[in-house]
């Protein structure tokens, strides 16, 4: 019989889960609305809908555990959720420990960058490197660490915040995390936008193409709009973009020197634009890094895409197939 791992993905508005088989596809997934403001009970309830819908709609499967992803703070070591902003009824919950005696299933809890890079590492283009290191571009700035095949957490489980990592002391504070120059508040979608919404707030010819597909209006001026433009040949797009990889490129060569990763996989949706820059990231690390050989680390997109969620919280639970095979339990 065929096995199968259920991963479940927790947004602000949103709860999805999935099937995903042995090689990383995903079989089934489905989605419900959960209320960010809802009382800790109705976060919980929206959680268990997701996971009987799947359960329902796929009779007699065997499902080896349940992965999933929230957002943070949280503690993976423990499986508890302790305060995240978009979900306020959540405090110190102790989400894995409740799922677990709903389904009396193995249940691991983690973050999405790291469960992200957990499925790109094992199932995705980061397949046949030992050690990778993940980020997800979209409207902020994730990251995780994969060492020899396992997320790395650091001490308490708050490793691998590289996404908040300041490439300029002297910086504006663009990010919630208070640091100047923060690489999230310069190099995400939120960042993009920003920086064209200012330029092309100073008029001239140069981002006529920009104001045009935000339909002159400049509040309408997201990351997407200056992608768009750029591909029309709009000149202050290609700035933007190419100052972006330039700030990729600072950040790049710091990761390398803390951690000489044999691979950067990028994913969300800033990567699907930032992707035609990799090949000139890649080629002027060397002026960032003290390893000269740093050109030779691929910048790959990520395979999963928008199935980076299930995906990555269904990879979670490769740890339980392990423990369960060798007979080792934590």
């Amino acid at each position: 019989m065929a096995h199968y791992l259920l991963g479940v993905d927790i947004g602000g508005t949103k709860v999805a889960a999935g099937l995903v088989n042995d090689q990383g596809a995903l079989v089934f997934k489905t989605r419900n609305p959960m209320n960010p403001t809802g009382t800790a009970e109705e976060g919980f309830a929206a959680v268990r809908t997701a996971i009987d819908s799947t359960f329902a709609q796929n009779p007699g499967l065997k499902v080896e555990g349940i992965g999933i992803i929230s957002p943070g703070p949280l503690d993976p070591k423990r499986g508890v959720v302790i305060n995240p902003p978009n979900i306020p009824g959540w405090r110190n919950f102790e989400l894995a420990k409740e799922v677990e005696r709903a389904y009396h299933l193995h249940v691991l809890l983690d973050n999405d960058a790291n469960a992200a890079g957990l499925a790109e590492a094992v199932w995705g283009v980061g397949k046949g490197y030992e050690n990778v290191l993940y980020g997800t571009l979209g409207t902020g700035f994730g990251t995780g660490i994969i060492l020899h095949g396992r997320i790395y957490h650091g001490r308490t489980g708050a490793a691998a915040e590289g996404g908040h990592v300041s490439i300029d002391y002297r910086g504006a504070v663009y990010c919630n995390c208070g640091k100047p120059g923060c690489i999230e508040g310069l190099v995400s979608g939120t960042g993009i936008a920003r920086r064209a919404r200012e330029r092309v707030a100073k008029g001239g010819q140069a981002g006529a193409t920009i104001l045009e597909l935000a339909g002159g209006r400049i509040e309408n001026v997201h990351g997407e709009t200056v992608g768009s433009a750029w591909h029309r040949g709009d000149p202050l797009a290609k700035e933007i973009l190419q100052e972006t990889a330039d700030f990729l490129t600072v950040w790049v060569g710091n990761m390398i020197d803390v951690l000489e990763p044999d691979v950067i996989v990028f994913g969300g949706g800033v990567s699907e634009l930032m992707h035609p820059w990799f090949s000139y990231i890649q080629q002027q690390a060397p002026k960032w890094s003290v390893n000269q050989r740093a050109a030779e680390i691929a910048l790959l997109e990520a395979k999963f895409g928008a199935d980076a969620g299930i995906a990555g919280a269904a990879a979670l639970c490769l740890g339980i197939k392990a423990s369960a095979s060798s007979g080792v339990t934590d």
